[in-house]
């Protein structure tokens, strides 16, 4: 019994471990010399009439709900006048690359040899042996998402969230806008000061 627990925990390690690998990368930047907790409703920084100009309205409210829906897990909330931070956005999508590595076998093959004893013909199998990694350079499109908090009373930049990772379309889908964002406060730690 203990040995079948033993292997469900080292297969569920593994498992974590693959998929953390497969993450995004997330970086905070914040002025260590703000209160946060001092903070508890924001506005947008371009209004109802939106700031991106290539992208269509739809992008646009997603990734406003977004970033709305995480404040509002925190307990902030929104407000047109006089809101403690402003925040802004940026979206990027464009080519990179990545290595990727595959592991390479020989070929099985099978030997036919004559057995002297049986006089007889027999047929000996030799599986494919490993040899090692091909490495090789993928074309991807990585989209990044940015979010900054602005200090409405001062102007000052206090804090900045953004998160990279690999995107399947042309532009980011609502699935990915959500995964970067929650991947961004996640890390933010707003709530907690």
């Amino acid at each position: 019994m203990k040995q079948i627990n033993l292997k469900a925990a080292i297969v569920a390690v593994l498992g974590i471990v693959i998929l953390a690998g497969c993450a995004s990368s997330t970086h905070i930047e914040k002025d260590e010399t703000v209160n946060f907790s001092r903070y508890k409703t924001f506005t947008w920084l371009h209004g109802d009439e939106g700031k991106l100009e290539n992208q269509s309205d739809l992008v646009e409210t997603k990734i406003r709900n977004a970033v709305t829906k995480e404040f509002e897990k925190i307990g902030w909330r929104e407000s047109k006048t006089r809101p403690d931070v402003i925040l802004d956005y940026d979206v990027l999508v464009e080519r990179s690359s990545k290595n990727e590595k595959e592991p390479v076998y020989t070929q099985p093959h099978t030997r036919l040899i004559y057995n002297p004893y049986t006089r007889r013909y027999a047929t000996i199998y030799y599986p494919s042996q490993f040899l090692g990694y091909e490495s090789y350079e993928k074309i991807i499109k990585e989209g990044t998402v940015t979010v900054t908090m602005i200090d409405a009373r001062t102007d000052k930049t206090v804090w900045q969230g953004w998160t990279t990772g690999e995107v399947h379309s042309k532009n980011l889908t609502n699935k990915e806008i959500q995964k970067a964002v929650a991947s961004i406060f996640k890390k933010a730690e707003l709530a907690k000061r």
